[in-house]
């Protein structure tokens, strides 16, 4: 049977179609993706728990994947030691290809079943770690090979696959199942699959760094001064939540501690 991310859609004879008619179909595609994911927050609910769990012991989070998936994994990566101020390496990405080849479609990498593995035991994969598979189909060799070798070796792992039933959920302690339907164009996993795999990674970041403590409210207390935009945000952040009433003086704190969380804890010691 041809799985569901292969399968023709209903949208046919594409080069026939305006450009108004085209972005309106995909447009109503990309509604049906928020749909999907709602119907797994349950898996991925659970999946989050333990992926705070295991980084609250002193482990780690792996992406694993391939493709589209596999570098929005990486961009997700990328964002977070600057937004929430934690260590890089903390929340990692293992790409077929390499992290340092993210710009090149290496698609052929996908079949290597040893790479994944030799990419995880160069960063001293333990059992406090925790491994994150990406895969649309759900069979990408890369990725497979990964997981069946971290259960061998008792690393906890979950999953984000969007066909029933696959190889890669059935070796996933923690699978999350986001069936987003046949593509747009068929066989094109960059559009819902990659959608909701962009979705799914915010929303475990996001979730994962505020159960850190990396948020106060709704801010960044952690994020780093990298610019001046960051800076002057960073600034008016302590402004409203420490009293302070001179910009230059609470630049002066901010740049002396190095992050709104430092600075507001220095004033609430003092």
């Amino acid at each position: 049977m041809t799985p569901i991310t292969e399968q023709v859609g209903t949208y046919r004879d594409l080069e026939k179609k305006s450009i108004q008619e085209l972005t309106a179909a995909i447009n109503a595609e990309d509604k049906s993706v928020a749909q999907a994911i709602e119907k797994e927050l349950p898996a991925i609910n659970a999946l989050i728990e333990q992926i705070v769990a295991k980084l609250k012991s002193g482990g780690r989070m792996f992406y694993v994947g391939a493709g589209s998936g596999g570098r929005l994994s990486v961009l997700d990566v990328i964002e977070l030691p600057t937004t929430y101020g934690i260590e890089p390496g903390l929340i990692d990405a293992i790409l077929a290809g390499g992290t340092e080849n993210l710009v090149l479609a290496l698609e052929e990498k996908e079949d290597d079943v040893t790479a994944a593995w030799a990419m995880l035991a160069h960063k001293n994969i333990s059992t406090k770690d925790f491994v994150l598979g990406i895969s649309a189909s759900g069979t990408t060799p890369f990725v497979l090979a990964a997981l069946k070798k971290c259960q061998e070796k008792g690393i906890t792992t979950g999953c984000i696959v969007s066909n029933p039933q696959s190889a890669i959920a059935a070796h996933a302690d923690f699978p999350v199942e986001v069936i987003t339907g046949p593509e747009f164009i068929c066989g094109s996993t960059r559009m819902k699959c990659a959608t909701a795999q962009k979705m799914i990674f915010d929303m475990i970041s996001t979730t994962t760094m505020i159960q850190l403590g990396r948020v106060e409210d709704n801010r960044m207390v952690h994020v780093k001064l990298i610019n001046d935009k960051i800076t002057d945000r960073a600034v008016k952040m302590l402004l409203e939540k420490s009293g302070i009433t001179s910009y230059e003086k609470a630049k002066d704190l901010l740049m002396e501690h190095g992050s709104v969380k430092m600075a507001l804890d220095f004033i609430r010691t003092k």
